[in-house]
Parts: structure tokens; C-alpha cells; sequence
């Protein structure tokens, strides 16, 4: 049984009350949990008055492919069973036994406008089913968050949006992970990650609004330059969100799951969380 929104007029429905009205997933690829040794202004003055962990934890393996497979559809990679190459060349079906947190908003509300801004081009269709976007967009990250941000103001009556921003993850990869080059470039994407933000509050969408950001793997475990191995360097990441109805007292177990996603998105929205998602909600983490 799905669950709705106060004022939806959907039969059968259970009703709920909320306030949290659309959510927001922020994604920096590649970056880990380095936020905590660099300079991020825009994501901790979100996030001091929401919650965050240094210690979430990726999927396995540390593939972009996989770990975004498993933040945007709620079960381990072994399930859902995607892979850099598989998502390059095939389209995501619509009808999987494990939908996207975009899917199972866009049943439960076929009018609403759901959006991804995604650097990494196959995101938007090799993992997220091209049913369920109003809008879905690949540029360079510069202009992807310029891009974002003008579908924010333009489009206040927005569902759920996802932005994969892949800056730290190039940067990793040619320059290593860790290195002063990596975390400039990680403070760099903070940049970006503020003009979002900036877009949200322009739109009045703040107080209402779910806002999670978080990566997808870290990187430099077993090789200092790539990442994919199961070293606590390559698979621990940052975790955070913002918004009403979150407990910022809520302190999230070690080894929290960016995987949990789905399940936070899909709750935030009043929604049933598919029973074959492997996604949880962490233990007072919303407001009782």
C-alpha cells in the first residue's frame, strides 16, 4: 500500500501529514568522507543545522556505477546489477523487480516533475528509467549546476531532483585521491554545491525541502589514484541532510549505508518503501 500527502485525493490512500514537500539528492562523486579535510562552507552551513556522518559507508563494489545503482534504487549491487559498461550502452528497463526512488514517486504521482542533472550522462538513463524524468540533463559540472539551478527557479513545483556532480572524482583520478589538487577540487565543488543551494532559496523552497547531499565512493585505498576495492578509504563516505521534519539531534550508527537513500526519499515523501529495497531508515532520524 502507497502512502500520500495530505490533500492528495487518491483512493484508497492512506493520508499523512507533511511538510517536507520535495527532496533534493546532491551527489559528489568520488569525493568520500575528504569534505572533513577541506574546505566546504556551503555544505556544512547546510548541514550544521541538519545531520552528518563521516563514516557512511559505500556499496561494493566502490564503482560509480554500482554505488549510484544503489543510492537511486535501495538494494546492494548484486540485485540490482549494474556496472559501468552495462549503463553506458543500455537503457534502464522500465519495469525492474527494484525501482528507482524516481519510479516509485512517479507511480504514485504520474503529474509531478522529477529531474536529473548528471555530469556522468549514463546516470540519467542507464540507471534512472526514462519514464519517470520531466527534465534530464548531461553537461559539463560548470554548467550543469547553472543549469540545475535555473530549473529550480523555474520549476518550484518540482518533486525530487538528483545532481551528480563528477569534479572530485576526475580530479581523484588524475591527480590522486587525498592530494591538495583532489581536495581544491572538492572545495571547488562546494562551489557548485552553493549555487543549488542558492537556487533552493531563491525559489522558497528551503523550508520545505529535503536537501540530502552525499558521494557515492571515496577513492586512494588500494591504488592512489582509483578506486573499486573494499579499503576503508575507498568505501567510507559522508552522509548528510537538511530539512524540516529531521531530527539534527539524531546521531546516524557507523557504518550508515549511502544506500539508505532510497528509503529516506521515499519516507520524507509520505511514501511506502518497496518491501525487496534493502534501504532502511535510520532510527530517529525523522522527527516522531
Amino acid at each position: 500500500m502507497k502512502l500520500y500527502k495530505v490533500g492528495d485525493s487518491i483512493k484508497g490512500a492512506v493520508v499523512l501529514t507533511n511538510k517536507i514537500e520535495r527532496v533534493f539528492v546532491i551527489g559528489l562523486d568520488g569525493a568520500g568522507n575528504f569534505i572533513k579535510d577541506t574546505n566546504t562552507p556551503n555544505i556544512h552551513q547546510l548541514l550544521k543545522k541538519g545531520v552528518l556522518t563521516y563514516s557512511g559507508q559505500a556499496s561494493y563494489p566502490t564503482i560509480s556505477a554500482e554505488c549510484w545503482g544503489s543510492i537511486l534504487h535501495g538494494v546492494v549491487p548484486e540485485k540490482h546489477g549494474l556496472n559501468n559498461d552495462l549503463i553506458a550502452a543500455e537503457i534502464y528497463p522500465e519495469y525492474s523487480p527494484y525501482p528507482s526512488f524516481f519510479k516509485v514517486i512517479k507511480d504514485a504521482w504520474p503529474d509531478c516533475k522529477l529531474a536529473a542533472f548528471s555530469e556522468w550522462e549514463p546516470i540519467n538513463y542507464g540507471i534512472i528509467e526514462q519514464s519517470t524524468l520531466h527534465q534530464a540533463v548531461s553537461k559539463p559540472d560548470e554548467e550543469l549546476v547553472h543549469a540545475a539551478a535555473a530549473y529550480i527557479r523555474e520549476n518550484p513545483d518540482l518533486k525530487a531532483m538528483f545532481v551528480q556532480i563528477d569534479t572530485p572524482d576526475a580530479a581523484g583520478h588524475q591527480y590522486g585521491y587525498g592530494t591538495k589538487a583532489y581536495l581544491d577540487s572538492i572545495t571547488k565543488t562546494d562551489g557548485f554545491v552553493g549555487v543549488i543551494i542558492e537556487a533552493i532559496k531563491d525559489a522558497g523552497l528551503l523550508d520545505s525541502s529535503l536537501i540530502i547531499t552525499t558521494s557515492d565512493h571515496g577513492g586512494g585505498g588500494d591504488h592512489h589514484y582509483s578506486h573499486g576495492s573494499d579499503h576503508p578509504q575507498d568505501m567510507t563516505i559522508f552522509w548528510g541532510c537538511h530539512g524540516p521534519e529531521i531530527n539534527p539531534k539524531s546521531q546516524l550508527e557507523e557504518g550508515f549505508k549511502n544506500m539508505n537513500t532510497a528509503a529516506i526519499v521515499l519516507h520524507a515523501l509520505g511514501l511506502a518503501i518497496p518491501e525487496q529495497y534493502d534501504a532502511k531508515i535510520p532510527d530517529g532520524l525523522f522527527l516522531e
